[in-house]
C-alpha cells in the first residue's frame, strides 16, 4: 500500500490496509503467526529488541516473546492506523483492556479525568469504580472547560453516544480541553464515518469486537493515536499482558476489507427503519442521528459522514412487555453487542447499562422503556416486518391484560338489581 493515503478512497484503503509486507513475504492473504516465543539468532540483536519493546517502541528486529509483539497483530495495527489516519495503532484483548491502558498511560500527567455521559456501560462502570486511582468529574459536553483542573490528565467522550446516539462536536470539546488530551470512543461511527484525530482528538478508541470485526466472532480493542502517545500505551500493554491474540488479529484483519460496504449497507437500512419507527403508534421516541433535530451542532457532513446503523427508541410499554417483544422476534437476535452482519436488539437499562448508577442512567436518557437496535445486513422489509410483529405481540398482550383488569374490577351485580 502506498504511504500516500490521500490517493486512495475508503474502499481501496480498506482492502489494502496492513498489507505493505505481503509482496516481500510472497503471500496474498494475511499470514497467521501463533508463536509464543521467537528464536534468538543474535544475542546483541535480541537485547536491543527487548529494550525497544519494553519501552513501548515499534520496529524491533526480533519479537522475542508473544506478550511483547506479534507480526499478525502488527499488521492489524498498521491497518487500523491507516484507516484512522493515525501514526500508530495498538491492539488489545478487549475494548475495556484498551481503555484501561489509555488511562494508566496518561496518569503521569495527573489523576483527574473529565468524562461525558453517556458512555458504554462498561466504560462508565470502570470510571466510577475508583479501581484505577483516578478522580472523575462527569460533565456535559458544553461544561468541560468548567470541569478542568490543574491535575486533569484526560477528557473522555463517545460520539455517537451509547445508547442514546447523542452527537458531540469533537472540535468544541478539544477547544475546551486545552492542552489536555481528548480520547474519543468512536466505536459506533467506525473509521468509515468518522476520524476523530482529524478534528483534534489525541486518542481514538474502538471496541473492535463490533464493526471492525463485523462477524461476532472475536473480542478485541484498538487504540489509534500519535507517536507522542503510542509508546506509552504500548508500554502499558507490555506490562499488563493485554495484547490481542493473533487469531483475533487475523479475524479482524480479514474483516476490514468489507468494512465500508458493511457500514454503508447497514446505514441505508437503518435510515429507512428509523423513519418508519417514527410513524408507529407504539413508539414514543426515536433516537437516530439522521432524523430531523438529532444533530444540533451540525456534526453530520462536517465531522461524521453518515448517521450510522444504530437506532434507539422508546416504546409505550413496561419491561415485561419489552421482554415479550424480544421473545417474539424471529429475524432480529436479542443480544448485546453491535456492528455484526446480523441485526441485534437489546435493553440497555437492563443489560449494557445496568451497572451504571441508576440516577446517572436516567439523567443520560437511558429509560426503562428504551430499546437499542444494531441494524445488520438483512433485507429491510424482513427486519421491519419482524419489528411490526413484535410490536403487535406487545399490543395484544396489553389488550389482554387490560381486559383481564376490567374483568376483575367490574362491580358484581346484586340479586335485587335483577328484579
Amino acid at each position: 500500500m502506498s504511504s500516500d493515503q490521500t490517493r486512495h478512497d475508503r474502499y481501496t484503503l480498506a482492502v489494502h490496509a496492513g498489507r505493505s509486507d505481503f509482496g516481500k513475504l510472497g503471500v496474498h492473504a494475511p499470514p497467521l503467526d501463533l508463536s509464543s516465543t521467537y528464536p534468538i539468532r543474535d544475542l546483541d540483536e535480541a537485547i536491543h529488541s527487548i529494550d525497544r519493546l519494553a519501552a513501548g517502541e515499534s520496529g524491533a528486529a526480533n519479537p522475542i516473546y508473544g506478550r511483547l509483539f506479534n507480526p499478525t497483530v502488527g499488521r492489524l495495527e498498521q491497518a487500523a492506523a491507516e484507516l484512522e489516519g493515525a501514526d500508530a495503532a495498538i491492539a488489545f484483548s478487549s475494548g475495556m483492556a484498551a481503555m484501561t491502558a489509555v488511562i494508566l498511560a496518561v496518569k503521569s500527567r495527573g489523576s483527574h479525568i473529565v468524562a461525558v455521559r453517556p458512555l458504554y456501560g462498561g466504560s462508565d462502570h470502570l470510571l466510577d469504580s475508583d479501581m484505577l486511582g483516578v478522580d472523575v468529574t462527569w460533565a456535559t459536553a458544553d461544561k468541560i472547560a468548567a470541569s478542568m483542573r490543574a491535575d486533569t490528565c484526560l477528557v473522555i467522550m463517545e460520539t455517537p453516544g451509547n445508547p442514546t446516539l447523542d452527537l458531540i462536536d469533537i472540535e468544541r470539546v478539544v477547544q475546551q480541553a486545552g492542552d489536555v488530551p481528548v480520547m474519543v470512543d468512536s466505536t459506533f461511527a467506525t473509521p468509515v464515518l468518522q476520524q476523530p484525530l482529524r478534528h483534534g482528538a489525541a486518542i481514538v478508541l474502538h471496541s473492535a469486537t463490533k464493526f471492525l470485526g463485523g462477524h461476532g466472532d472475536v473480542i478485541a480493542g484498538v487504540v489509534a493515536t500519535s507517536e507522542e502517545w503510542a509508546p506509552r500505551i504500548r508500554q502499558v500493554r507490555v506490562m499488563t499482558g493485554a495484547i490481542l491474540h493473533p487469531l483475533g488479529a487475523y479475524l479482524l484483519h480479514r474483516g476490514i476489507p468489507t468494512l465500508p460496504l458493511r457500514v454503508e449497507r447497514a446505514q441505508e437500512t437503518a435510515s429507512i427503519i428509523a423513519s418508519r419507527l417514527l410513524e408507529h403508534d407504539l413508539v414514543t421516541r426515536v433516537m437516530y442521528p439522521g432524523l430531523p433535530g438529532a444533530d444540533p451542532y451540525g456534526v453530520l457532513g462536517r465531522q461524521m459522514s453518515g448517521p450510522g446503523s444504530l437506532i434507539s427508541f422508546e416504546v409505550d410499554a413496561d419491561m415485561d412487555d419489552i421482554a415479550w417483544m424480544m421473545k417474539s422476534l424471529t429475524v432480529i437476535t436479542p443480544a448485546v453487542s453491535l456492528g455484526s452482519t446480523d441485526s441485534l436488539i437489546q435493553h440497555p437499562a437492563g443489560l449494557t447499562h445496568r451497572i451504571v448508577d441508576p440516577k446517572a442512567r436516567q439523567r443520560s436518557g437511558i429509560t426503562d422503556n428504551l430499546v437499542r437496535i444494531s441494524v445488520g445486513l438483512e433485507g429491510v422489509e424482513d427486519l421491519w416486518h419482524d419489528l411490526v410483529r413484535s410490536f403487535e405481540a406487545i399490543q395484544k398482550r396489553q389488550r389482554s391484560f387490560s381486559a383481564r383488569v376490567q374483568q376483575l374490577t367490574r362491580r358484581p351485580t346484586l340479586d335485587h338489581e335483577n328484579h
